[in-house]
């Protein structure tokens, strides 16, 4: 696989530590974070050449974030500076039955005010084979979303592969005239391979869920309902050659079952139930199976089944590591496997 590419809006993450509450926040932790810079760093931990786009401030932080994706060995030429700050979030992690919490600051920043004509699109792909984005960049602003999909449609015109994460985040829509089905269904109609939980396809595709609140290790799927399922989604999105749906119980606070179910040209594999019962920290799941995807594509292509093998375990080990991104080699999920 030639050189990815992944676009969008690297976080500051700011946490009290163990089970602290937001509100009782004497001292935080930091790290930086961010769906599409959790993939391009797992990509790049997988061995992949990759390079990640975002607008980021000209100041000390900004410069603290560069260093960070270089440690992983990310390609930054793509990144323009300007604005005024990093975007941040803030996270409260779940304890017995409370549930995690997640506040956005985001509005004002430097990627949020990113416009189309600020990146060189066609110079950033030139000898890239895939671009990867996903929803979380419309949902920001007006003007994020319209350069998402200059984005995208360089990198269609260029014959790049295009993968999306539906990413879907109900309180990030909050900008005059957002439409977030609308403009999800439309991303989507330019992936070759698209990834969503149960909830994010039903927002995207307005198709009703098939739920697993009861999935336990040894449940067993409703395998024809799921190819009915799929057929619909392939209906909508006719260009699309693999979907994923990545599927997920919250037994309790700190113990999920965790699985995925790939459509690929018409055929549908599943995977094993994983049975997580100590969760570290479950951020960064949902980007871990995409990261994990697409390096097994491009390693395996005529092997959906070890791909969707690999991704599922990739996701599953994402639970036992502190942070955003998926400190994990190839060799490490592969011995799931």
């Amino acid at each position: 696989m030639g050189k990815i590419v992944t676009y969008g809006e690297i976080l500051q993450r700011w946490s009290p530590p163990g089970a602290l509450r937001i509100g009782q926040g004497d001292e935080w932790e930091g790290q930086f974070g961010g769906s599409e810079a959790n993939v391009a760093v797992s990509l790049a931990i997988l061995g992949n050449e990759v390079g990640y786009v975002s607008r980021i401030p000209g100041n000390a932080v900004g410069d603290a974030c560069i260093r960070r994706l270089k440690y992983f060995g990310i390609d930054v030429s793509g990144i323009v500076r300007g604005g005024d700050r990093l975007g941040t979030y803030y996270f409260e992690k779940a304890a017995d039955l409370r549930k995690s919490i997640v506040v956005y600051d985001r509005n004002g920043s430097s990627f949020w005010s990113c416009t189309p004509g600020m990146f060189p699109w066609k110079d950033i792909f030139g000898g890239c084979s895939l671009f990867h984005c996903s929803g979380i960049t419309c949902a920001v602003s007006r003007q994020a979303a319209d350069t998402t999909f200059e984005a995208v449609r360089t990198a269609s015109e260029m014959g790049l592969r295009i993968t999306c994460d539906i990413n879907y985040r109900r309180n990030l829509w909050k900008y005059e005239g957002a439409d977030a089905q609308g403009t999800l269904h439309e991303l989507m109609q330019y992936s070759d391979f698209i990834f969503g939980d149960q909830d994010e396809w039903e927002v995207a595709t307005g198709l009703p869920k098939i739920s697993e609140e009861g999935m336990r290790a040894d449940s067993a799927l409703d395998m024809e309902a799921y190819g009915r399922y799929f057929e619909q989604m392939h209906r909508q999105f006719p260009g699309c050659s693999s979907m994923m749906l990545g599927l997920r119980n919250q037994i309790s606070t700190n113990h999920h079952t965790l699985s995925a179910l790939l459509w690929h040209r018409g055929t549908i594999c599943t995977t094993r139930i994983f049975d997580i019962e100590d969760i570290v920290d479950s951020v960064g799941v949902g980007d871990a199976f995409v990261a994990a995807y697409i390096h097994a594509s491009g390693k395996w292509p005529d092997d959906p089944q070890r791909c969707l093998d690999f991704s599922t375990a990739a996701a599953m080990l994402k639970n036992s590591i502190v942070g955003d991104f998926n400190l994990v080699n190839e060799e490490e999920i592969s011995s799931w496997i």
